[in-house]
């Protein structure tokens, strides 16, 4: 028997890099015809790895936030902005699959992207050089960030006073099921 997964008009969704943020988000905009912000869009602005700095990103977010008040799905793990984010958000979504899952997709993913200079957003693109002979690696980011990423959003999610309702998925299983059977719940959460 499947029950429905209630969620609302404004989803945020964290997970490491790999787990598969962006595709989810892209799958729940379309379900619900939500407007979709991948923050690593917002973040790299310019070309050549050229970011924002912290407060050109707040603004960026805060704007769009402004912009959409009938809903989005945001996704992205950027804690200099959570606190925006996430008092608006009415469901959080975190990919925590393990290791074994999500490496071997990021991995596949930043040597396909580096092997055809596929542009990723703003005129950025990986390079094979960069992958596997820089400190800008997304392999070695995807090693270095991993812990990190579990304790930060662990300890946000975690947070007493966040309204959100949350959803931890381990497995690709858990995943699909909340595609297939997520139903927008009432707003006010």
């Amino acid at each position: 028997m499947t029950r429905p997964v209630p969620v609302g008009r404004h989803i945020v969704i964290y997970g490491p890099s790999g787990s598969g943020k962006t595709t989810l988000s892209r799958q729940l905009g379309e379900k619900f015809g939500l407007p979709v912000l991948q923050l690593d869009a917002v973040f790299h602005a310019h070309p050549n790895w050229v970011d924002l700095s912290r407060e050109e990103f707040r603004e960026q977010v805060s704007a769009y936030l402004a912009a959409q008040p009938e809903g989005w799905v945001i996704d992205g793990n950027y804690s200099m902005v959570r606190d925006l984010i996430l008092p608006h958000a009415e469901t959080a979504i975190w990919l925590k699959l393990p290791w074994r899952i999500v490496y071997p997709r990021l991995a596949w993913r930043t040597i396909s992207r580096a092997v055809v200079s596929a542009e990723l957003f703003n005129g950025n693109r990986e390079t094979l050089k960069q992958t596997f002979l820089t400190k800008d690696s997304m392999l070695w980011w995807g090693i270095h960030a991993w812990n990190k990423h579990h304790a930060g959003v662990g300890e946000t999610l975690a947070d007493p006073a966040l309204t959100a309702r949350v959803y931890r998925l381990r497995t690709p299983g858990q995943v699909r099921y909340l595609l297939e059977n997520s139903t927008l719940a009432p707003t006010g959460r």
